[in-house]
């Protein structure tokens, strides 16, 4: 299970363990966005401080309706108590945490101020 909480702005946050190619290792807090359907989007700098290896563009729509260009990146998380190899997206913002690292996993958020954020992963029967 992976705890978090509500911030004063209302975003769901957690702290998660990025790792480089060569064991660097930086601990993050990142927004939980279900809008985002990656894995994970760090900025520019964190990508250089870890050497991501770079793999692809990719394209996405925004909110806005705009479309952008992004690079895409090898990196490794500690989701869960597990290490898992996933893409990451190059993005100037906030770290984020997607939809496709959720998957498999149950979002629970406690919608106020210091309020709860928990996931925790789907039994077997449940994910289906």
């Amino acid at each position: 299970m992976i705890s978090g909480v509500v911030t004063g702005d209302r975003q769901a946050v957690i702290h998660l363990t990025v790792r480089g190619p060569t064991g660097e290792e930086q601990e993050i807090q990142a927004i939980i966005d279900t809008g985002f359907d990656g894995c994970l989007s760090l900025p520019s700098s964190l990508i250089v401080l870890l050497s991501l290896a770079w793999r692809e563009r990719g394209r996405a729509l925004l909110a806005d309706g705009s479309e952008t260009i992004f690079d895409i990146y090898e990196g490794t998380v500690l989701w869960d108590g597990q290490v898992r190899r996933i893409p990451v997206h190059e993005a100037e913002t906030t770290p984020l945490i997607g939809m496709s690292l959720l998957q498999g996993y149950e979002l629970t958020v406690e919608v106020q101020s210091g309020g709860k954020v928990t996931v925790r992963a789907l039994s077997q029967a449940k994910r289906g």
